[in-house]
């Protein structure tokens, strides 16, 4: 690795950072609603990519980080598929 380099999970982390910072500028400003819904947006897509981020190693690969994310993203999916799923279930349980 080159002297001064930072490895790509490092850098992505930091720019996730400002990103969520953004975001929440975006959600707090007052004067446009289209700002606030693109400042949503942005916090949900950040969010769930630093989810996985968050738990990789700041000196990871490129390729390594993208293969963490794709099974996190996989395990989100699956925990909102499941969860959109049983939920008619469950509603049906509670009114009993």
């Amino acid at each position: 690795m080159k002297q001064g380099v930072r490895p790509f999970a490092s850098r992505v982390q930091a720019i996730l950072i400002l990103m969520l910072v953004i975001s929440f500028v975006m959600i707090t400003q007052p004067s446009s609603d289209t700002v606030y819904r693109l400042g949503l947006g942005l916090l949900i897509v950040t969010t769930f990519v630093q989810i996985a981020f968050g738990n990789i190693d700041p000196r990871t690969s490129f390729r390594q980080s993208m293969k963490i994310l794709g099974l996190t993203l996989v395990i989100i999916s699956v925990i909102f598929g499941v969860g959109i799923t049983i939920a008619p279930y469950l509603i049906q349980l509670g009114r009993g």
